[in-house]
């Protein structure tokens, strides 16, 4: 799957993977007020087998396909949006 990574301009080291280049529909509305103002950092194709510096690709792949985002925090962030699985 083709992934596009946009970070936070207001939260450090705070990132978003969606599926398609700028679709944020997927992603509820109380996240976007949390997220704040987004950059277009990279794109990538994820599988499976692809290693990931902070999340397992198999798991990212997963939170994508059944609610259309993961979201990255930085390590050690006590921060929790509810809408993660974690």
């Amino acid at each position: 799957m083709q992934c596009y990574v946009y970070r936070s301009k207001h939260r450090h080291q705070t990132y978003l993977f969606l599926p398609k280049q700028g679709d944020f529909s997927e992603v509820p509305e109380s996240l976007v007020k949390l997220f704040g103002e987004t950059e277009f950092s990279f794109r990538f194709e994820l599988t499976e087998t692809r290693q990931l510096v902070l999340a397992d690709a198999t798991e990212v792949l997963q939170h994508i396909n059944e609610n259309g985002f993961f979201l990255q925090m930085p390590p050690g962030d006590k921060t929790k949006y509810q809408g993660n699985p974690t």
